[in-house]
């Protein structure tokens, strides 16, 4: 069968990439189109368009950028219609992807499934009408999901386990014994050399926004390295902008699960990787600065619709994790609330300790074969019909 997939970031690239693998072993005549990243080129098949010529993010640098914008979306559309697949699958990604779902939903018979369900629960909430309007699946890769979307809008949905526990279990596998776990029964090794992840985002403004902050908070702290998962779409000479002058620091491309596996703890803007972190049991400060934090914070009563803007939180409704926000976000704070989650720190055991409840939720490992396997025989049935 022919599959059309749609990402529009780093994450989804990694997740539809495994996806597409586990796609393979239940359908060995897959076919695979679509706009995504290196990771899914890696699989096999046609890219259309690299992610990272449609990841904009803000107002402005949408509106700066609308031109583009258009003309990718105009070209997305021809390229599904003229290629016909027996399925489109959209990753994530929801302001490009259900504008996409809506035209392939009302010009053509080919069924929409949607991996790693928009994330409606926070705001825009009224995207409800469009998903039950236009997409026929939806597969969910958070549990508190499932309440949300069955219970209070009647909508069915797959609940397949999180990808992110799939990627870190296949990055322990290739590690094997030089995989080191941290717990709260066993600390990092007192012999080993001790470092701070910076994890700044994956977008420019997030990179802007924060890593100074981070970097400067973190530097307090001389007996640690300073390493930076760089995100592989934003080049070094963008980070070198916002590192203070006389700080260590070294930034690691696609090394991620390295960075964070060899971290002693770790700085985390908010995302998929504050999930990761957890996953990977790294105690971590979740911080999101915003320029605009008296707005940011009006938006956030306004808009947002849940109490926490971390996964690790969201996942147990509880706070695990300490998030720093807007104003809240300050050198200051950070060094302080690092302080705490570092070795001998009053917060750290209990963190890693909670971090254990966060897994037992999201479940086991295998989310992508799960996902695989549901879609194609949905697809098989539907061709039966």
């Amino acid at each position: 069968m022919k599959y059309y997939l749609i990402v529009g970031e780093a994450s989804g690239d990694l997740h539809a990439s495994n996806l597409m693998r586990a796609l393979l072993q239940h359908d060995t005549t897959a076919e695979f189109r679509f706009y995504g990243g290196d990771k899914m080129l890696a699989v096999g098949g046609t890219q259309v368009r690299h992610y990272k010529d449609m990841a904009y993010m803000g107002f402005i640098p949408v509106l700066m950028h609308l031109r583009s914008i258009l003309h990718n979306m105009k070209q997305c559309k021809a390229d599904i219609v003229a290629w016909q697949p027996d399925v489109l699958i959209l990753v994530d990604y929801p302001g490009f992807n259900l504008k996409i779902a809506k035209f392939v939903h009302s010009h053509t018979p080919i069924p929409i499934y949607y991996y790693i369900a928009p994330k409606i629960w926070a705001w825009k909430e009224y995207r409800i009408k469009s998903i039950r309007r236009d997409v026929d699946e939806l597969f969910s890769i958070l549990p508190f999901e499932v309440d949300f979307f069955e219970k209070k809008h009647h909508y069915p949905i797959h609940y397949v386990g999180n990808p992110c526990v799939d990627a870190i279990e296949k990055y322990k596998e290739v590690q094997g014994t030089k995989y080191k776990v941290q717990s709260s029964k066993h600390d990092v090794d007192a012999t080993s050399e001790k470092s701070i992840a910076v994890l700044a985002g994956s977008r420019r403004q997030e990179i802007k926004d924060n890593l100074q902050t981070m970097l400067k908070a973190a530097s307090r702290f001389e007996d640690y390295r300073l390493v930076i998962a760089a995100a592989p779409n934003i080049e070094r000479e963008y980070y070198d902008k916002f590192i203070p002058a006389g700080t260590d620091v070294e930034i690691i491309y696609d090394k991620t699960y390295q960075v964070l596996s060899e971290a002693t703890a770790a700085l985390v803007t908010s995302g998929t990787a504050t999930l990761e972190t957890a996953i990977m049991r790294i105690p971590q400060v979740v911080c999101y600065y915003t320029p605009v934090a008296p707005l940011f914070r009006l938006l956030r009563r306004l808009l947002l619709k849940v109490k926490y803007i971390s996964l690790v939180n969201l996942v147990v409704n509880r706070e695990i994790v300490t998030e720093l926000v807007g104003s809240d976000m300050n050198t200051e704070r950070l060094s302080a609330e690092l302080s705490t989650i570092l070795p001998g720190g009053v917060k750290r055991q209990q963190m890693l300790a909670d971090y254990e409840e966060m897994n037992q939720r999201l479940g086991p490992a295998g989310a992508s074969e799960r996902a695989a396997a549901e879609m194609v025989n949905l697809l098989k049935q539907k061709i039966k019909e």
